[in-house]
């Protein structure tokens, strides 16, 4: 079967109105000063705003008389690009790492593993140890259990990790998950 995938819409926005794109009778004058006008005609304030050598922005469209300001629209839309650009970076992007074990993992592979949950940990990285029970290991299921129990310990022992459970050990059908982060952060 054909599975069609759809565009992601574009984000919207926010649209400021300037000048004559504003069409409301009265409006709530704020000047460049920041100083408040009270309400006036959008005649006089577009008389202010070209007296000033500015732009009339429409800065609160809600309400029955809506809030403009006499100021560079410019230099506002680059000041909100920039303010906008900056909580995007500092905007923190935790991941959900998976680390896989089995019931039958050999000691080396068991430290590798745990080389790569002390990397994704340390980077910030929430961690999800997921253990999957196979044929008759379904019929001891309390082995996979201890595993996952013995992998967390042995990364308590490393150095630099405080580990926190935010998901305690579960099992769903034949799986065992649970997950884990780092409070030093």
């Amino acid at each position: 079967m054909r599975r069609t995938w759809k565009k992601a819409k574009p984000t919207e926005e926010k649209r400021f109105r300037v000048n004559e794109q504003i069409r409301v009778p009265e409006v709530f004058l704020i000047d460049e000063n920041g100083e408040n006008r009270g309400r006036i005609s959008i005649q006089e304030a577009l008389a202010m705003a070209r007296e000033a050598e500015s732009d009339l922005v429409e800065v609160n469209p809600k309400g029955e008389c809506p809030v403009v300001k006499i100021m560079d629209y410019g230099q506002f839309k680059y000041e909100q690009e920039k303010k906008a650009h900056k909580q995007k970076v500092q905007q923190k992007k935790v991941e959900l790492k998976c680390v896989r074990l089995s019931v039958r993992i050999s000691q080396h592979d068991s430290e590798m593993r745990a080389e790569q949950a002390e990397k994704f940990l340390k980077r910030g990285d929430k961690l999800k140890i997921e253990l999957m029970l196979k044929g008759r290991e379904k019929q001891f299921p309390e082995k996979g259990a201890e595993t996952i129990r013995d992998f967390v310990k042995h990364l308590q022992t490393r150095e630099g990790l405080n580990l926190g459970v935010e998901q305690d050990l579960t099992k769903q059908g034949g799986r065992y998950n649970m997950v884990l982060f780092n409070r030093n952060d």
